[in-house]
C-alpha cells in the first residue's frame, strides 16, 4: 500500500499498532471480518486485536496428519481432539492449531487445554503465547516445525515450559512423530 508524502513506504511484513481509539475503519474491518467468517483465528491479547489469516495450504495439511497420527495417542490416554478453539476468556484469548482436551465441554471460550499443538507458519506468535498457555495451566504444548521438519515438546513445569524429549501425556517422543510426518 502506497503512502502518499514524506511517510515511509507501508511493509506488509511489520506489525501495525493503532493508539488511541480505534478508527471507524477498523472497527469495520473487525466486523466484516466476522460476517465474512474470516476471523477464526484472530485473536485477542489484553486489548490487542491480532489478526491472523488462514494459513497456507501446507500448514492445514500438517494440522491434518498431525491430528490422524496423534488421534490414537489421545484416544489411549483418554483425551478429546479437536481442531482450532478458543483458549482463554471473551476479553483475553489465543486459539492454537489444534488442541487435546480431558473432557467436552460446549463452551466458546475454554479455561484450558491439556495439549495446545502450534504449527509454525510465516510471521506466526507462537512462541509469544507460551506464557498466556503456561497461565491457563494447559499441560503441554507441542510445536510442528516445518521448515525443519521437527516436533518439539513443551512440559509445563512450575509457570514455564521445559523442553521435553517425549509427551509424558501422549506418551510418545517428538522425535518419533516427526519421523513418522510426510513432511510437505
Amino acid at each position: 500500500m502506497a503512502i502518499e508524502g514524506d511517510m515511509p513506504r507501508y511493509d506488509a511484513t511489520v506489525k501495525t499498532v493503532v493508539l488511541g481509539d480505534p478508527p471507524a475503519e477498523l472497527a469495520q474491518l473487525i466486523e466484516r471480518r466476522r460476517a465474512q467468517g474470516l476471523d477464526t483465528y484472530d485473536e485477542l491479547w489484553e486489548g490487542s486485536y491480532h489478526v491472523a489469516p488462514a494459513a497456507r495450504f501446507r500448514h492445514a495439511y500438517l494440522d491434518d496428519a498431525v491430528a490422524v497420527m496423534l488421534h490414537p495417542y489421545a484416544r489411549a490416554a483418554g483425551l478429546i481432539g479437536s481442531g482450532p478453539f478458543n483458549l482463554g476468556s471473551q476479553d483475553n484469548y489465543r486459539v492454537p492449531d489444534r488442541g487435546f482436551h480431558r473432557r467436552l465441554e460446549d463452551a466458546v471460550y475454554l479455561e484450558t487445554a491439556a495439549i495446545v499443538i502450534e504449527i509454525l507458519s510465516p510471521d506466526d506468535e507462537t512462541f509469544e503465547k507460551f506464557p498466556f498457555y503456561a497461565a491457563h495451566g494447559v499441560d503441554e504444548v507441542l510445536v510442528v516445525d516445518p521448515d525443519r521438519r521437527r516436533v518439539r515438546v513443551f512440559e509445563l513445569e512450575g509457570a514455564t515450559y521445559q523442553e521435553a524429549e517425549r509427551s509424558p501425556l501422549l506418551g510418545v517422543a517428538g522425535s518419533d512423530l516427526a519421523a513418522a510426518l510426510t513432511w510437505p
